[in-house]
Formats: C-alpha cells, sequence, structure tokens
C-alpha cells in the first residue's frame, strides 16, 4: 500500500486532495487552484457585464461571494474540471440520463469522482484492482470488482454526487506495479477522526491503568513500611526494658542490698531463675567451706606466707561474721583471692 500515493485531509483541501490522488502525485496546490477559480470568476463577471454594469442582476453578482471557492479552501467542480482538462481529461455526471443510456458497467472505468456536502474524493483503479482514496481515510480502502457497484449505489443514495473520469490518466508507479501483483488488505482504515478517537482511547486506558498500578504499588509499600515500623519500635521497647531490668539488679548489687531484693527482681521478668540461683548459692558455699578446711591443714613451706594466710582467713571470717549483709559472690571472690596469693596449687573441690 506504500506505493500508492495518498493524501490525507488538511483543512478543507478535499479538492486539491481528490485531484493529487487521481493523478497520484502533488500536482496542484492551493495556489494553482485559487488562480482557476479567479479566472473562472473573471469570466463570470464578464458575462454578467454583458447585460449593462448598471443593472441589478450584474450588482447583485459583485455583491455575491466567489462560488468558485472560499477561505477555507473549498472549491467548486468547474474548478476541478477546468484542472483536469490540462490533462485531457474530462468529467462526465456517472448518474446523468446520457451516461446511463451508454449502459457502461462501472468496472470498466478508470476513476470518479465524488462529491457531498463539498467534500470531494477519488475512486481509482489501480492496476487490475479498485481503491477508495478518501482524504478522510487513514490509507486507502480496497473494492473489489463485486463490491464497485454496490459502493457507488449507496453513495448515490446517500446524496452523493458521482462523476465519471474520461481520458487517459498520467502513467504512475503505483499502477505499473499493481497490474504485476494483488493487494490483500487484512484490515479496513478507519476515518482519521475515528482513529484519533481510539488512539485518544487508548492513551488514556493506559494512563489510568498506570495510575492505577502506581497506586496499589505504592499503598503496598506503606503498608510494608508501616510494619517494618512498628516492628522495630517493639523491639526497642523490649530492649529498653531489659536494659532497665539490668541496671536495677546492678544497682542494688553495688549497694550491697539484701540478695533477697534481686532475687524477687530476677524472679518477676524471669520465673526460673530463682530456683537455680538456690543452686547456685549452695555450690558456692561448699566451695568456701571445702578451701577453708583446706588451706587450715595444708602446711605451708614458710611462716611468715603461713602467717599471712591466716590472718587473710581469719580476716576474711571476722569480715564475714561482721558484715551479714555481704553475699555470697564477695565470699567467692574473697576465696579467689587466697588461692591466688597462695600460688593456685590448691586442688579444686571436684579433686577432692
Amino acid at each position: 500500500m506504500e506505493v500508492i500515493f495518498h493524501e490525507k485531509q488538511e483543512g478543507s483541501l478535499c479538492a486539491q486532495h481528490c485531484l493529487n490522488n487521481l493523478l497520484q502525485g502533488e500536482y496542484f496546490s492551493p495556489v494553482e487552484l485559487s488562480s482557476i477559480a479567479m479566472q473562472l470568476d473573471e469570466q463570470e463577471r464578464m458575462r454578467m457585464a454583458e447585460g449593462g454594469l448598471q443593472s441589478a442582476e450584474y450588482r447583485t453578482f459583485m455583491q455575491q461571494p466567489s462560488g468558485n471557492m472560499d477561505d477555507s479552501g473549498f472549491f467548486s467542480i468547474q474548478v476541478i474540471s477546468d484542472a483536469l482538462r490540462v490533462w485531457g481529461l474530462e468529467l462526465i455526471l456517472f448518474n446523468s440520463p446520457e451516461y446511463q443510456i451508454l449502459g457502461i458497467d462501472p468496472i470498466n472505468e478508470r476513476a470518479f469522482i465524488c462529491n457531498y456536502k463539498e467534500h470531494w474524493f477519488t475512486v481509482r483503479k489501480l492496476g487490475k484492482q479498485w481503491f477508495n482514496l478518501n482524504s478522510l481515510l487513514t490509507g486507502p480502502e480496497l473494492i473489489s470488482d463485486t463490491y464497485l457497484a454496490l459502493f457507488l449505489a449507496q453513495l448515490q443514495q446517500e446524496g452523493y454526487s458521482i462523476f465519471v473520469v474520461k481520458g487517459d490518466l498520467p502513467d504512475c508507479e503505483a499502477d505499473q506495479l499493481l497490474q504485476m501483483v494483488l493487494v490483500q488488505q487484512m484490515q479496513r482504515p478507519r476515518l482519521i477522526g475515528e482513529d484519533l478517537a481510539v488512539r485518544n482511547q487508548r492513551v488514556q486506558k493506559s494512563e489510568e491503568e498506570t495510575k492505577l498500578y502506581d497506586g496499589t504499588t505504592g499503598m503496598d509499600e506503606d503498608e510494608e513500611n508501616l510494619q517494618k515500623a512498628l516492628a522495630l519500635s517493639r523491639q526497642q521497647i523490649d530492649m529498653e526494658d531489659e536494659e532497665a531490668d539490668l541496671r536495677r539488679a546492678i544497682l542494688l548489687s553495688m549497694q550491697g542490698g539484701p540478695r533477697q531484693d534481686v532475687t524477687e527482681l530476677a524472679s518477676s521478668s524471669q520465673p526460673q531463675t530463682s530456683e537455680i540461683c538456690k543452686q547456685d548459692l549452695l555450690t558456692q558455699e561448699q566451695l568456701r567451706l571445702r578451701r577453708q578446711l583446706y588451706f587450715e591443714k595444708q602446711q605451708q613451706p614458710k611462716p611468715e606466707l603461713q602467717e599471712s594466710t591466716e590472718n587473710n582467713t581469719t580476716t576474711n571470717s571476722a569480715n564475714t561474721d561482721q558484715d551479714p549483709a555481704m553475699n555470697d559472690e564477695d565470699v567467692l571472690r574473697a576465696t579467689m583471692k587466697i588461692s591466688i596469693n597462695t600460688g593456685g596449687t590448691g586442688p579444686s573441690p571436684q579433686e577432692k
């Protein structure tokens, strides 16, 4: 279809598009058609002047606008006919009695020009096939030989004026190529306005789908971020609670408070801690007693070291008796200190 010349509608220049699509090239411009229209206006003025410049008919004619063209780009059938006369072509009204008497089959013609309400378009045979070259279509429309007569009859019913183009059309590349091949059209072209409306609907639908997709994705991301923020907040609160409990326990231990307070605080957060603490206290007490018995029985090689050990043991015992608030951990530390002073040669509770 690309080989077929097809001008699309611009403004109201349908007469120009009709002629160029018929001749298959850019043969006419608005300037050239306007020149033909002004020549026709001058010829009509001269004919009207023959009746006298002061006649009512002449004055009325001069007050009326041109019937061959207007500011929108419309041109009359006279302009089109004069333009085709340059190429040796002639227009005959298809539904006129003279032409109907000839009984010519439309398939045997070469081209038709159709007009309805100041719109012109061409139907032409290229090669062995007929094409509707309406400038309002997005492209050439293939018309079968069977459908051609029905198509022209339908146009006549709708009020179109149909003109048969008589004469030899100029040679064109599309006509030569389509003499050798046949065109198959899978999809008929739309009207330009209809095609534009369809494209606008597609674009609008695509934009709506894009907005809907973006909105859904945004809501999912917001919900996910909110859940992550809540989870982090809960973790931070739990860590702060644990740190507060630990600080209170350390503070009580440093202040030398009763062991019972620390045990109760630990029991409030972890119910199984109190039983474990009792087992640890019993083990530490046994360790202290065993170490004390061992050091009392052990003979030191140096009297000074023995005296120092006894003094430390006596001091430790005195401090333990005098300070009832001293906890088992302090006793354990004192015992370990004695063990270090003696060189760490004493056996462990397991070895004894």
